[in-house]
């Protein structure tokens, strides 16, 4: 009798055991009590950035439906590691949450030695948000009207050009035509789009190639000048301005997009959660009128299954770009 109630136990305590050890086996519970408090959210910019700005826009109306506030965290700095390192460090428990662009996933790996969080394990894709279109603007104070122009006046003016991108992809594009047409420029840290909009604002910075978004109110009351649209993605905003294409050029070689992440090891039903709220959130025309269409966004909702893959098929693009320019990792 004594044999088999030991039995029985050692069985229980085994059983009890692989299950703990079983990822997410309290994942059905969890997901149905969460979220229970405040869900923090870092983005890699810093605050008035267009992915801080869309972040705090979607944060209202997730609380809406969680019934738990958005708490909106700027971590910006380290080519965008910094944020992206403490969400992959946040506990996966659905109450980190963090919006990141293609680069610290699909660039910087190639480009870094020593990366701080691993790209391909740390985070758990949840939606792609949105893909930028991007546009080169300078400040007024130069004299160039097209990007043809803007190469002879860097020529003209040898040490004094500076540009400023959150986009690796773009760097490199800049780099290439350096290179190729004798350019002469040199690009500058960037810490989020507000100081990138001041710095071309004041002159200090006075190329910046960045999301339209970003600078589509200083286009309109003319304190920058729009020169070419980089992704060759037309706007309807500005219609007028040409894209690289138009202008000669073979254009930047990949997207930019934003995504939503958490750290990995988060409850499936938790993400797939947070991804049906955001795709019925985005979805609502007036929201995607006002929050993306109207700041040059284009919508790019789809499954964490969906994204994953786009992520693994953009970092394979990455790894050639960055080895057809010659860069080294630092």
């Amino acid at each position: 009798m004594k044999r088999k109630m030991l039995t029985t136990l050692l069985s229980s305590l085994a059983a009890l055991a692989l299950y703990a050890a079983t990822p997410y086996a309290a994942t059905p519970a969890a997901a149905q009590e969460w979220p229970s408090r405040p869900i923090r959210t870092l983005t890699t910019s810093s605050a008035g950035g267009i992915s801080d700005i869309f972040m705090r826009a979607l944060g209202e109306e997730l609380r809406q439906r969680l019934g738990q506030p958005i708490v909106i965290e700027n971590r910006p700095g380290g080519m965008q590691n910094v944020g992206s390192r403490a969400c992959a460090d946040a506990p996966p428990d659905g109450y980190t949450i963090c919006i990141i662009n293609a680069d610290p996933l699909v660039y910087n790996q190639f480009l870094i030695k020593n990366m701080t969080f691993n790209p391909e394990t740390g985070l758990q894709p949840v939606i792609n948000l949105f893909h930028l279109i991007q546009v080169l603007v300078i400040n007024p104070s130069l004299q160039a009207k097209n990007i043809d122009e803007l190469i002879a006046e860097s020529k003209a003016k040898p040490g004094i050009m500076n540009y400023v991108t959150a986009s690796v992809p773009l760097a490199l594009y800049m780099e290439t035509l350096r290179k190729e047409k004798g350019a002469d420029w040199v690009r500058v840290p960037f810490r989020g789009g507000g100081e990138a909009v001041n710095a071309v604002l004041g002159g200090t910075t006075p190329i910046a190639l960045i999301g339209e978004g970003n600078v589509i109110g200083q286009i309109k009351a003319g304190t920058v000048r729009p020169l070419v649209m980089l992704n060759n993605l037309k706007s309807p905003l500005v219609p007028e301005v040409p894209t690289m294409e138009e202008s000669g050029y073979k254009g930047a070689p990949s997207r930019t997009w934003y995504g939503l992440f958490a750290p990995a090891g988060t409850p499936k039903p938790i993400v797939d959660r947070l991804n049906k709220e955001i795709r019925e959130i985005v979805s609502n025309p007036d929201f995607r009128e006002k929050h993306l269409t109207s700041r040059s966004l284009v919508p790019a909702l789809n499954t964490p299954e969906e994204f994953a893959k786009e992520i693994i098929a953009d970092r394979a693009l990455a790894k050639q770009v960055v080895k057809d320019s010659g860069l080294e990792p630092q």
